[in-house]
């Protein structure tokens, strides 16, 4: 993979030299049929069936009729390879979704949104159409504050340029079996992590072995959770980490100027909270690296609860069809007043090798708007990124819960390899849960390994 981001560098010397590629058009007259360039926007993701866009493209394609757009669907697991292959062989897609934490290491091989975009575009008028060259302007970075959730103005500004537009922002929640915490007389999923961790108690269950029959959570360790990672952030966060410095630099590490307690070190504190989960000698012990993955032990009743996104639902309601299953908010610290949320998301941009940058903007602008998106919305059944959009979605039996936690969601890490930034965490744990170092000692190795990423 390294070849592929050294190829890309080399492109993008290339790339900035030439000019935006227009339609040949000057002034604001009409244009005749005949003379417009017929264009085919390619646009790749993950996750979301290329049909989730239908109603987009149609609407879209009204005004833009010559446009088309061509969206592709990659597993998760193929996906960041497939297109760093492609942008280093110069045949990569137009409009390409990215993680919200990868905005800066790609930001050498996607553009900036254009102040403003001309099109060609056509004018319905009864049964009468006029096609016009046309200006409109994007939107601004005062737009984006006032319409996105704050994490996304965290996410998607670099140096006074926008990187890309989300079409909805995901959170971290705690789904829940309903049976296994009726058994155990437990009449609400746990609202704050002491009432976790007393949950945990009754809910897990060893044989004389002590190997686990039934697990209270899947929690402690990393690599059968899949989100662990972002477990441990937001714990951290939660607890008053200073995630990252005023200079950019990982300080999970540090106690924060704040913090007059020299015994109270949180992020160290969040660790061994978490890692206490995986150790024998702990109450709370409920799980282990020999435990199935946490999804299929959630789905197979092995676990009674499970941390996930909204795009897990789907994923359990196939493994699981019978399963009776509730979704609660994200725990929080007892006695505290703002609620903290991790915030997990991709976010659509366009790259600098696309030969058609104003049709591609145009389009990701479209999707993103508070008049279209909710067609996506509906289609995918995810969770929104604007916050006209919220209200509505708390109402919604499905996503009242994401949408009840957007508002508070955050992000923290912005270096330029989130891969490695996730692996430093795994390891941080399993060096705690191995015994190899003490939680202090593991933060500060891993703060040093993700600066090397920034």
């Amino acid at each position: 993979m390294r070849q592929y981001k050294n190829k890309i560098v080399k492109l993008l010397a290339i790339t900035l030299m030439l000019p935006l590629i227009g339609l040949g058009c000057k002034g604001s007259g009409t244009i005749k049929q005949e003379e417009l360039q017929r264009v085919t926007l390619e646009y790749w993701r993950v996750f979301d069936e290329p049909d989730d866009f239908s109603d987009i493209i149609t609407e879209f394609r009204k005004s833009y009729p010559h446009i088309n757009i061509n969206v592709r669907k990659f597993r998760l697991d193929e996906y960041e390879n497939a297109l760093l292959r492609a942008l280093a062989e110069g045949r990569g897609p137009d409009i390409v979704s990215i993680h919200n934490t990868w905005v800066n290491q790609y930001k050498n091989v996607i553009t900036p949104m254009p102040e403003s975009i001309t099109l060609p575009t056509t004018v319905t008028d009864g049964r009468q159409q006029t096609i016009m060259l046309r200006s409109q302007a994007s939107p601004s970075l005062r737009d984006i504050r006032n319409n996105f959730v704050d994490v996304v103005v965290d996410d998607v500004i670099r140096d006074g340029n926008v990187y890309g537009l989300p079409l909805s922002v995901d959170t971290l929640a705690l789904y829940y079996n309903k049976a296994m915490l009726t058994r155990e007389n437990i009449p609400l999923p746990a609202a704050t992590w002491n009432d976790f961790k007393e949950h945990v108690k009754l809910l897990t269950i060893q044989d004389k072995n002590g190997n686990f029959v039934q697990s209270g959570a899947a929690l402690g360790a990393s690599r059968n959770i899949n989100r662990a990672p972002d477990i441990v952030s937001i714990l951290m966060m939660q607890n008053g980490t200073e995630m990252v410095n005023k200079s950019g630099r990982a300080s999970f590490n540090a106690r924060p100027s704040s913090i007059t307690d020299r015994s109270i070190l949180p992020g160290r504190d969040a660790l061994q909270f978490y890692t206490d989960f995986a150790s024998p000698a702990k109450e709370v012990y409920t799980w282990n690296e020999t435990m199935p993955e946490a999804l299929d032990a959630f789905t197979a009743q092995k676990s009674a609860y499970f941390f996930g996104y909204s795009y897990h639902m789907p994923l359990i309601r196939s493994l699981a069809p019978g399963l009776d299953f509730g979704i609660a908010p994200l725990p929080q610290i007892a006695g505290t007043q703002a609620s903290v949320n991790f915030a997990n998301y991709w976010v659509e941009s366009v790259t600098a090798q696309s030969k058609h940058q104003n049709e591609a903007w145009a389009f990701v602008q479209f999707a993103a708007s508070q008049n279209q998106v909710g067609s996506f919305l509906k289609r995918a059944d995810k969770p929104t990124a604007l916050r006209t959009l919220i209200a509505a979605q708390r109402e919604s039996g499905d996503l009242s819960v994401f949408a009840n936690q957007i508002l508070t969601a955050q992000s923290w890490y912005r270096g330029t390899n989130a891969a490695a930034s996730e692996e430093a965490f795994r390891v941080m744990i399993d060096q705690v849960v191995n015994g190899e170092y003490t939680a202090e000692k593991a933060v500060t190795i891993a703060a040093q390994k993700i600066n090397e990423t920034l």
